[in-house]
């Protein structure tokens, strides 16, 4: 008890914590003075060990890590449990979606999905004019960053190109905010040439947004869709995802004798313990917490039915790498075409182990399998199927290495190109080279440019200058700042390879 209460001490007097983040603190600490979901002695080994990880969820589930209402709804129809009548213009439309924000939960305490901007306010904007809409939405892109102050927060616009797209790209690169992270949509039929020449022009200013195949995601979805929410996880919209448990590849390959043994026989047995895991905490939040008693149920922002459970590994490249050594083949990852298909290959055995496994609660009863994009703990292990951090090839070499894994994926995978700051010279090759990823099979495309202050860390954004000044003691008024300084100090991403884009290399898939 009294090293309990001089951890929550320390939090109260922490100078360089807001007290809204240090009433976050002290309730994940509460949280975690319950009882863990029950889990089997195997499970807990795995779990203990580090083989599996659950992404610090908490001890009691008593809300899904990731919710993505269909905001439409409360745009429609307004909101009887909130008080709210259906908007009738811009301003009011945007000023309900403020409200409803704050009863939107998920595992950061805040909303990671804030909805498909474009399709929402569109129909709220009959006589606004393009210098009012950029106005507009210059102040509500300022009061989330300051009042929903965390980069997991994410919206989506595209694929149309369209007013309020475009006055989104023209703000988040004016305004340089690592809160909300965002997505664009990008379906070769249906977007212009211009409004994805505007995203790519985007990365170049301020990293963002991500662009995502849309062709691609829709077919993994049905006809109510998905949204891209928190890094780049591809979720069922009016639902979301109850969990996301992830299994670390290179500690399964620890733990093998040789390739076969690892397709075989470990890789089966330790994807089975995730499944054990991911059942008992996808059965508490469902069957204890009464999470779906909820408004947003009732008033049908969001559907029980569609919350998956998200199957998630990391290590891929440290897995193939012992791998290869077992069988005494010097080849790397992401750098040898044999190494490369001994991942391709792991990731199908993945893909086939997922799809076959039932999960109780979750949608159309299977996980979705998730390329995770680690975390600020992570230590010599490399996020999802990513090549490691200095080790990146040239961004052609670097697509075509990963590109046969995109396919396998269906909640998300993404890999960040750092390119070298000379390509702020020569847009026009940045976006040659996400056109042709996208048209090859990219799921997401997503880069840095080396020299800007606001860059993506695992998948959210973080300013440098912020890390700097928290390293100093000063805190950070953003809940994500602190993740950013233990990924830059611990997992080497500020170690990335920033590499030259010219046009004359950029990629045609013909």
């Amino acid at each position: 008890m009294q090293s309990i209460q001089e951890k929550l001490q320390k939090i109260v007097c922490d100078q360089t914590l807001s007290p809204q983040q240090k009433a976050r603190y002290l309730s994940l600490e509460a949280e975690n003075m319950l009882p863990y979901p029950l889990l089997d002695t195997e499970t807990t080994k795995a779990f203990a060990t580090g083989v599996l990880c659950d992404l610090v969820e908490g001890h009691a589930p008593y809300k899904p890590r990731y919710v993505l209402p269909d905001y439409s709804v409360v745009l429609t129809q307004g909101s009887e449990y909130l008080e709210l009548e259906a908007p009738v213009d811009l301003d009011e439309a945007i000023n309900c979606l403020m409200i409803a924000y704050h009863h939107v939960p998920s595992v950061t305490g805040m909303p990671v999905y804030i909805g498909h901007l474009d399709q929402l306010l569109l129909p709220f904007c009959e006589g606004v004019t393009d210098d009012q809409l950029y106005r507009k939405i210059k102040l509500f892109w300022r009061y989330l960053d300051r009042t929903l102050p965390d980069a997991f927060m994410h919206a989506n616009i595209g694929p149309q190109d369209n007013p309020v797209a475009r006055a989104i790209l023209r703000v988040d690169a004016e305004l340089q905010q690592i809160a909300p992270n965002l997505t664009f949509c990008y379906d070769p039929d249906i977007s212009s040439d211009a409004i994805l020449k505007q995203a790519t022009d985007n990365i170049i200013a301020c990293s963002k947004p991500h662009i995502a195949n849309h062709p691609l995601h829709q077919a993994a979805f049905d006809e109510k869709g998905y949204g891209i929410v928190s890094c780049y996880n591809a979720l069922p919209v009016a639902g979301g995802a109850g969990t996301l448990v992830r299994l670390n590849l290179k500690e399964v390959a620890l733990r093998s004798t040789s390739v076969t043994d690892f397709l075989t026989q470990k890789l089966p047995y330790y994807s089975g313990l995730c499944f054990r895991l991911i059942e008992s905490r996808m059965g508490y939040l469902f069957e204890q917490s009464n999470f779906f008693d909820s408004f947003l149920v009732q008033e049908g922002w969001i559907d029980t039915q569609r919350f998956t459970a998200m199957y998630g590994i990391y290590g891929m490249a440290e897995a193939v790498n012992l791998l290869q050594d077992m069988q005494q083949s010097s080849g790397r990852y992401g750098h040898d075409a044999q190494a490369n298909e001994l991942g391709y290959q792991i990731s199908q055995a993945l893909a086939q182990l997922v799809g076959h496994t039932p999960v109780k609660h979750a949608w159309r009863g299977r996980a979705m399998l998730h390329s995770q994009a680690g975390i600020s703990s992570d230590v010599d292990v490399t996020p999802g199927v990513r090549i490691p951090y200095g080790a990146e090839p040239d961004p052609v070499t670097h697509i075509q290495a990963l590109l046969p894994h995109h396919r396998y994926y269906d909640s998300g995978i993404s890999e960040i190109l750092t390119l070298e700051e000379t390509i702020k010279n020569n847009p026009q090759a940045l976006f040659t080279l996400c056109k042709g990823a996208l048209a090859a099979g990219f799921r997401e495309f997503t880069a840095n440019v080396d020299s800007n202050d606001l860059v993506r860390v695992t998948g959210y954004m973080v300013r440098l200058s912020d890390i700097a000044l928290y390293n100093q003691q000063q805190g950070s008024r953003t809940n994500t700042t602190v993740l950013g300084a233990e990924a830059a100090a611990g997992t080497h991403i500020l170690e990335r390879k920033p590499r030259v884009v010219s046009h004359e290399i950029s990629p045609s898939y013909g």
